[in-house]
């Protein structure tokens, strides 16, 4: 255990430059967060929106790139 306590402090490079960027940077968190709503997070849907959904997919093929000769 005593491998653990003499490196306890120790702080990689990455570590270090990311600490370095949020304080140069405070907002940078919120503006992230902001982007992953955007993109990623989406609101509840009806049920309406979830059938029109549902009945509005194409049907895929088992093996997408072959070629119906």
């Amino acid at each position: 255990m005593k491998f653990l306590k003499q490196h306890s402090m120790y702080e990689s490079d990455h570590t270090l430059f990311i600490k370095q960027l949020k304080a140069q940077n405070p907002g940078m968190e919120d503006g992230q967060r902001q982007g992953r709503a955007l993109l990623w997070d989406k609101g509840p849907q009806t049920l309406d929106e979830m059938r029109r959904r549902a009945e509005s997919r194409v049907k895929q093929n088992a093996y997408v790139y072959q070629t119906k000769v």
